[in-house]
């Protein structure tokens, strides 16, 4: 999505958010799922900076590199995927003018990217993201890896799965100055909520800043859409995206 105006000053460079998708979606929920049409809105309402949005597509990889090898994604979003993209739509490239953000398994990924890369982000702000320290063993192997994907192995790794957690980063890396939102539904249909709660008890913690909340609500787009605009007015503050 590229911002009002984008063609009208072709010398300016923006800020830009990148946007991930969650599992079952592609690079056009935003389209599909209305949330364009509220970030058109609120340009067109002056309530939101101008930066350009880019969702790229990931299937079901979680945004990591994956056990077996096959699938790097991680390597290819942060080494080739970004430097191309800023280069492509004349992107301001700075760490104070990128930001991140994500729903659900996007979330887990926006969260793990920006703990574990701060250097590359100024925000990240995620909406009931897939936060669980332990695998969740009641779906059986099977119903995992059917579920999930097979990005932490087949059958799953329960090693491989706490070593990419972005709890793990969270303890590991500074990540003062980096401006985190979180948001999840008290009946998350994953239980997502609980690990919602553990993120906010260990940046608490660590003393790290950040706005956490569990509202009321279940895992499905009509949580995000009665929070995305909450998210995009804290990415475009912290992007310094003029209004």
């Amino acid at each position: 999505m590229l911002p009002p105006s984008y063609d009208s000053q072709p010398a300016k460079k923006f800020p830009v958010l990148y946007f991930l998708h969650g599992l079952g979606g592609d690079q056009s929920f935003l389209v599909s799922s209305g949330g364009w049409q509220v970030i058109e809105d609120m340009w067109e309402q002056k309530r939101l900076g101008e930066f350009v949005i880019i969702t790229p597509a990931a299937g079901r990889s979680f945004y990591i590199n994956s056990k077996d090898g096959k699938v790097k994604y991680e390597d290819f979003f942060i080494r080739d995927f970004v430097p191309r993209m800023e280069k492509k739509f004349r992107l301001t490239g700075t760490r104070s003018t990128r930001a991140i953000g994500g729903v659900s398994m996007g979330g887990y990924g926006a969260l793990r990217f920006a703990f574990k890369y701060p250097q590359m982000f100024v925000s990240v702000a995620v909406h009931m993201p897939a936060l669980l320290e332990t695998l969740p063993h009641g779906l059986g192997n099977a119903g995992f890896t059917q579920f999930f994907g097979t990005a932490f192995g087949d059958p799953a790794d329960e090693a491989f799965w706490k070593a990419n957690s972005p709890f793990v980063y969270a303890r590991r890396h500074h990540l003062q100055g980096l401006k985190i939102y979180v948001d999840c539904g008290d009946r998350d249909d994953y239980g997502f909520d609980a690990g919602t709660r553990q993120l906010e008890k260990l940046l608490n913690e660590r003393h790290i800043p950040h706005t956490i909340h569990i509202y009321p609500g279940q895992h499905d787009w009509q949580f995000v859409a009665a929070h995305l605009e909450a998210s995009l007015e804290f990415q475009s503050k912290a992007l310094g995206a003029g209004k």
